[in-house]
């Protein structure tokens, strides 16, 4: 395919400095060959200021021990055995200053072999987590510990990508590295089949002889070979074995050529994430390919956002029309000016949204209280009571709407006053100067054997307030269950038992539902990574409060799923 022949920055090039890497060292053997005992002799090189010695598996425990070696010079570095800790120690001892100047550090890994192995039973105790929630989800027995688990090939991926970090880690350092790792004898193998004949291969992850400088073979104490080495400063023919006379660390270094070696490693690192950033395109270029009339500014985003809020049927969604069109990035590169402050097109939606359910919230409450009251209020005086016509109560609530709804022709959408109330505020307290509302009775509903008795009527029955088809709190509610019962069919119980918490009280309101819903997602988005379905996990962690689209997003997940579950 034809390409881009236009360079995309400009470059300027360099001639090669001439100067060789700090290198990097691996001393293998065999056990009790004296490879620990080399490395703490090699910390008393007159070209090292200090060297910092970091200890992984407790086999051996020789640390301390042989800090007797005639001319050790090192200090260890400690830490909790994991992973993490590991990696902070290294990242640690890079970041120490010269303790001589013109002298760098050393930093000895003790050993390579122990953190290898370390990394495959991480990967093989989560095969065996992810084999029983496997089983779970299909409802089956799960692997006993007698039973073998396979090691999937995406684990031992992640157990190269744990090992390349600490390298990664140790080429940062402007210092020599030895590390030190077991050998054993194994079977060669030719055209993948076993031979007669053995070899001899370095335990640790089968890339380390390729990313190091050099590979010194001890066979046993003073019996050193060297295997591989990458200089300039020897003559060494390539893929040859040599044996090493009196071989020390400080006599390595000086034959690589360490003294003048440059004070950093020059390398490259590749970037193989950069990848994914060329599959995504941003907002703003897309939105540069539209038409000149079709782009969005400020003031154009606030006009339609000031319509979507005046849509007589059904504000929300025309809110969440104007996201789906646009997009949640351009949004948020768009500035608007308004009375609320300067703020992304995307939090202004965010705001009038909130300001909706605010105002949806408050007028569904004052219903329902203005109904208690005419359903328990009496009058104590008289024994007579008056019932509000239904239509004195709609007009209330169309010059409630007609109050709250914003006046200005300008794109300003809500005043600071109009402003929704923080989340998990206390409600205002009620007008005391407010009159009380009229009872629901009429006095025809009294009988004239009743009018001179004292004891007042019983309260009629509560009425569960009309609910109107298109109401967005309904549609905002029914979406939050549909979404708690997907929650409770991810985590293998019902949608009764997973609200029982907030409905101990009576139904909740929206705001509690909504905050109950949202504080499930994390446990349900863990659950989904643990089985696999990391795309599936990744669409749910991007989805918005409420979706009402979530439940279709599941169907496809459910009616794959084994039967009975």
């Amino acid at each position: 395919m034809p390409g881009i022949t236009t360079p995309l920055r400009e470059r300027k090039s360099r001639r090669p400095t001439g100067l060789p890497n700090p290198p990097m060292i691996v001393l293998c053997g065999p056990e009790k060959c004296g490879k620990s005992h080399e490395a703490a002799r090699g910390t008393g090189s007159d070209l090292i200021g200090i060297a910092f010695w970091i200890e992984i598996g407790g086999s051996e425990g020789t640390a301390d021990y042989y800090g007797r070696v005639p001319g050790a010079n090192y200090e260890i570095v400690p830490h909790d055995g994991s992973y993490q800790d590991i990696l902070d120690a290294i990242r640690w001892a890079v970041h120490q200053p010269q303790r001589v100047a013109g002298k760098p550090n050393m930093i000895v890994i003790d050993n390579g072999s122990n953190l290898w192995d370390m990394i495959s039973d991480e990967q093989a105790l989560f095969a065996r987590r992810r084999a029983v929630n496997k089983a779970q989800e299909s409802r089956r027995r799960g692997p006993s510990l007698d039973d073998p688990v396979v090691v999937d090939p995406d684990l031992w991926n992640r157990a190269k990508d744990r090992w390349g970090e600490i390298l990664w880690m140790l080429r940062r350092h402007a210092g020599p590295v030895v590390m030190i790792a077991r050998q054993e004898v194994v079977t060669a193998f030719e055209n993948d089949k076993p031979t007669r004949n053995t070899t001899r291969k370095i335990k640790a992850e089968k890339n380390l002889p390729a990313a190091v400088d050099a590979i010194v073979e001890m066979r046993g104490i003073g019996d050193a070979y060297l295997t591989g080495v990458r200089t300039l400063h020897w003559d060494v023919k390539p893929g040859d074995t040599v044996r090493f006379e009196d071989f020390s660390i400080d006599a390595l270094l000086r034959r690589m050529g360490f003294e003048e070696a440059a004070t950093h490693r020059q390398v490259t690192e590749s970037r193989p994430e950069a990848y994914l950033d060329e599959q995504q395109p941003t907002q703003p270029q897309r939105a540069q390919q539209r038409p000149a009339d079709n782009e969005l500014t400020g003031p154009k985003a606030a006009a339609l956002i000031k319509k979507a809020l005046e849509d007589p049927t059904n504000p929300e969604m025309a809110l969440q029309g104007i996201r789906e069109e646009w997009g949640i990035r351009t949004l948020q590169q768009i500035p608007t000016e308004s009375r609320l402050g300067k703020m992304s097109a995307d939090a202004l939606i965010t705001r009038s949204l909130a300001y909706i359910k605010a105002q949806a919230e408050k007028r569904q409450q004052g219903a329902g209280d203005q109904q208690q009251g005419e359903t328990t209020g009496t009058d104590a005086g008289q024994g007579e009571t008056t019932s509000t016509p239904p239509a004195a109560v709609e007009q209330d609530q169309a010059r409630e709407h007609r109050e709250t709804s914003p006046e200005s022709s300008a794109p300003v959408l809500l005043t600071p006053a109009q402003e929704p109330p923080a989340e998990g505020a206390t409600p205002p307290p009620p007008d005391p100067q407010a009159e009380e509302p009229p009872s629901a009775e009429t006095p025809e509903d009294t009988s004239a054997a009743e009018e001179p008795q004292d004891i007042p009527t019983r309260p009629a029955a509560r009425r569960t307030p009309r609910k109107k088809p298109n109401d967005p709190t309904e549609i905002a509610r029914q979406a939050l269950l549909d979404e708690a019962e997907v929650q409770a069919r991810l985590k293998f119980t019902t949608r009764r038992d997973l609200l029982q918490p907030i409905y101990a009280n009576g139904e909740p309101g929206l705001a509690q539902l909504r905050d109950f819903v949202q504080g499930q997602r994390a446990e349900v988005i863990a659950l989904l990574e643990e089985n696999d379905q990391a795309v599936l996990a990744d669409v749910y962690r991007r989805a918005p409060m409420p979706d009402l689209g979530l439940a279709k997003k599941f169907a496809p997940y459910f009616d794959s799923a084994p039967a009975g579950q």
